[in-house]
């Protein structure tokens, strides 16, 4: 795994030893490395080197960003579809049953709901929003589960009038609260405890969210969570069934993991002790990783799969626990890899570090507005020019945004070519999770339209905001 990079010091800024190596060659520098890109996307068109653009399912990029306009999200379909469905036939054992949930909060519309129904997954939100387009999608609502750590009275009357299957309670206050409401329907809601294991996987701060100073979930050390079992084994209309946890996000291994299966195992041995309860479900969550640069080697699913079933197998049996059905929820790891960004390239701008050292300012027409990971996380991604292929020499680069901000940043350091010029379309890989979702309207800027491609044709997912759009919610102008 790729260490988190440190903030650069002053010398490192001047020199670019601190950035990425340099390509060798036209073709090292234009490269579309399996695993970072959709596993359709390829260079084709003309003999000639200069002549090859990138085409994804069949697609010219050029052609999308032509009709739908540039910033551009284009996702595969066929790629989401294999991810998905290779996480489901990873855990399809029936000697360990077990459900894969998509993360919504990744990527959702009403299209991804329908994908994710119909390649066997169950759907995993954390908002009204998120439950309102699966419903409208159709998504059945049984295999939906409803996490947050503070949903509202209407959002859990929304989710117990359609039947959503399960609930990851994450507070007493939300105990109490979606008891109360399930008693007054008559039904009786299925719930996960949300177990705050005091595992940090290592990731950035703000996406580690297991550890205990944090405002997700039941405090392991501190008896919540045992508590929080006491009060729903007590509730008629609430059953238990499972603990939960979920431990950060862009995990490569399954240490945090095993330590968090671990502490998770030994909870359900003192439930089982002290009411004679066994738990049905360990719900591990999400955070597997995907690659966004050349040097990320993520395991597969299907090599998750079996780690994570061997340490809970091998917990349960050290405690003498009848094996759980165990639950995991990919959401960054389905729909990360099968989507890039297009942008047109408007102003390159060579700036003097001093030292000999030049780095070339490229700013694109999105930014921060549609990819906040960067300036948020630290966030590292690939980009490539796709319109072309130059044959010009390699120059240090970084990709900037157009937003009136100083860390409007969306690539900080790569090399790209030295005759880079208006124009000129640049994709950025593995942009599928968490940037539409977190997209905003900085500076009054429309959010980019997500457009799906399949089989040599496209499709418009969610349409390009306009400024009529923005302009309809100020009240002002009646």
């Amino acid at each position: 795994m790729r260490a988190h990079p440190a903030g650069p010091r002053f010398g490192e800024i001047l020199a670019p030893a601190g950035a990425p190596a340099a390509p060798v060659d036209a073709e090292a520098m234009h490269a579309l490395a399996p695993g970072v890109w959709p596993s359709t996307a390829v260079r084709q068109g003309g003999e000639a080197l200069t002549q090859r653009a990138v085409t994804i399912a069949g697609v010219d990029l050029r052609d999308l960003a032509e009709e739908y306009g540039t910033p551009l999200y284009v996702l595969d379909e066929a790629d989401f579809r294999q991810r998905a469905a290779a996480f489901r036939d990873a855990y399809d054992d029936p000697e360990a049953p077990a459900d894969v949930f998509y993360a919504g909060k990744a990527f959702l519309s009403t299209a991804v709901a329908r994908w994710v129904d119909e390649e066997g997954l169950g759907l995993d939100v954390c908002t009204g929003g998120e439950l309102l387009t699966a419903l409208q999608a159709g998504f059945p609502p049984g295999r939906i589960a409803f996490h947050g750590n503070n949903k509202s009275v209407a959002e859990l009357e929304l989710a117990l009038e359609h039947g959503v299957g399960r609930y990851v309670v994450d507070s007493f206050e939300e105990i109490v609260r979606l008891a109360a409401l399930a008693a007054e329907r008559g039904v009786v809601a299925q719930v996960l405890v949300r177990v705050t294991v005091g595992v940090e996987a290592h990731t950035h701060e703000f996406i580690a969210t297991a550890h205990e100073d944090q405002k997700f979930g039941f405090s392991l050390a501190g008896g919540q969570a045992e508590e929080a079992v006491r009060r729903i084994l007590k509730l008629p209309s609430l059953h238990l069934l499972g603990l939960h946890s979920h431990i950060g996000s862009q995990i490569f291994d399954t240490a945090a993991f095993e330590v968090s299966a671990h502490r998770l195992v030994e909870l359900a041995g003192r439930v089982r002790d002290e009411h004679g309860v066994e738990v049905a479900e360990l719900d591990l969550g999400g955070g597997m990783g995907i690659a966004y640069g050349d040097d990320d080697d993520p395991m597969t699913a299907k090599e998750m799969a079996e780690l994570l079933r061997g340490i809970v197998r091998r917990e349960c049996t050290a405690l003498g626990l009848r094996l759980p059905r165990i639950a995991v929820e990919p959401g960054r790891a389905i729909v990360g890899p099968s989507t890039v960004t297009v942008y047109e390239v408007g102003t390159v701008k060579p700036v003097d570090l001093g030292h000999g050292h030049t780095r070339h300012y490229v700013s694109v027409d999105g930014g921060m507005s549609d990819n906040i990971r960067t300036a948020l996380y630290d966030a590292e991604y690939t980009v490539r020019l796709v319109s072309r292929v130059s044959e010009a020499a390699p120059v240090l680069s970084r990709v900037v945004g157009k937003h009136c901000e100083s860390g409007d940043i969306v690539v900080r350091d790569c090399w790209l070519p030295g005759d880079l010029a208006p124009g000129d379309l640049l994709a950025v890989a593995a942009t599928g999770a968490y940037c539409r979702a977190m997209a905003s309207n900085y500076n009054h800027t429309p959010r980019p339209p997500v457009v799906a491609v399949r089989d040599g044709a496209s499709r418009v997912l969610l349409r390009r905001e306009t400024p009529d759009d923005l302009l309809a919610l100020d009240a002002g102008l009646g």
